[in-house]
């Protein structure tokens, strides 16, 4: 087991002008054993200047992060800071661009984008349009679902921080398809609703106030899709939406169990995964989880019906979360306690507040 760290955790953000680099900046400021020591744009250029935080998101005006300046971003310049870890809130070919090299820095990764989340080169080019030119790197890389890998992720030099859609269709799912209650040789159906953070900073026509509207898309082809299949080992139809509201998701899954499966049964192997798990939480019968209950959190809710007929044993299951935290940052930086030995709620539920911050050692 490792032992929790005796100096504050040097900690750089690569992307921090967008939604889920300013959820990282605002989780790593309050956390007790975090020193955040450099912020960079991914796509910032010197000639742009280097504006505050306080400047790009005023929440952070008159605290001591709103005066941190965003700068333009270079591998250099994040290995001059003797960094212990990085995250990358980058566009996926930026992430592959300069993943090695700061691996070999010995600097911990922890990237938010999908540019080392799938295990099969040729499903990659296929979803994201471009060759994957680490095939080391991908092998080495470990998807970072804190609930279920938390023994490879102790370990890693680079974590694959989960997409927010699979964190929420994963947790759902693959308790149960471990537990052999499932009928894997029928595709798990995701019907999930993002609010528009989801789709970035960045100014599009159909996330403007006056244009944004609950509707479905990337049907049959979302990126996320592989994904979801690949790290809950089922084959998945997944049907996105776009929600008229700023952040969350809420998944509904469909399965078809094995015959003879009892709702006890469902329970159990919900119980058996996340009973000790800080941020997993099983709703009790009859209660259905909502965006409103989980929002600025790093929790995901789950709640589920099973009904069984002539037809067979069919399942619902809902799980919530948001999607800018346990669907990105709160997650990375979950990954990142596991990693240096920290309890994982480290940061967010103050009961796990290790000593290092009693002495005053983090800012």
């Amino acid at each position: 087991m490792k032992h929790a760290p005796t100096h504050p955790l040097r900690c750089g953000i690569v992307g921090a002008s967008g939604y889920a680099g300013a959820e990282l900046l605002a989780i790593l400021a309050a956390h007790p054993c975090a020193e955040i020591v450099g912020l960079f744009g991914s796509s910032r250029k010197a000639e742009e200047g280097a504006p505050t935080a306080a400047d790009l998101f005023p929440r952070f005006e008159s605290l001591p992060v709103g005066a941190l300046k965003v700068e333009p971003f270079s591998v250099d310049a994040a290995k001059a800071l003797e960094l212990d870890a990085i995250f990358l809130a980058t566009p996926h070919e930026l992430s592959h661009e300069v993943a090695r090299a700061l691996v070999d820095a010995g600097i911990l990764v922890l990237d938010l984008s999908a540019a080392f989340r799938l295990s099969d080169r040729a499903v990659f080019e296929k979803n994201y349009g471009f060759a994957h030119e680490h095939a080391d790197l991908l092998a080495e890389a470990v998807y970072g679902l804190a609930e279920f890998n938390a023994e490879a992720i102790a370990e890693a030099r680079l974590v694959a921080v989960p997409g927010c859609y699979p964190t929420a269709s994963i947790l759902a799912i693959l308790p149960l398809v471990e537990a052999g209650l499932v009928d894997t040789t029928r595709p798990a159906i995701v019907d999930a609703t993002s609010g528009v953070s989801g789709a970035g900073r960045k100014a599009e026509t159909k996330s403007l106030f006056c244009e944004v509207s609950m509707q479905a898309y990337g049907v049959f082809k979302h990126r996320h899709r592989p994904e979801i299949a690949e790290h809950a080992g089922i084959a998945t139809i997944f049907t996105p939406h776009l929600g008229c509201y700023d952040r969350g998701i809420l998944a509904t899954v469909h399965l078809d169990l094995v015959p003879g499966t009892t709702e006890a049964a469902v329970r159990a192997a919900y119980e058996a995964a996340y009973g000790d798990r800080p941020f997993v939480r099983m709703l009790k019968p009859g209660r259905w989880p909502s965006v409103a209950a989980v929002e600025r959190t790093n929790f995901c809710d789950i709640g589920f019906m099973l009904e069984t007929t002539a037809h067979g044993t069919h399942l619902i299951v809902e799980s919530a979360i948001d999607n800018l935290v346990k669907g990105a940052a709160g997650q990375a930086v979950q990954c990142m306690n596991i990693r240096f030995g920290l309890p994982e709620a480290t940061g967010f539920l103050p009961a796990t507040t290790p000593a290092l911050a009693i002495a005053g050692g983090a800012s």
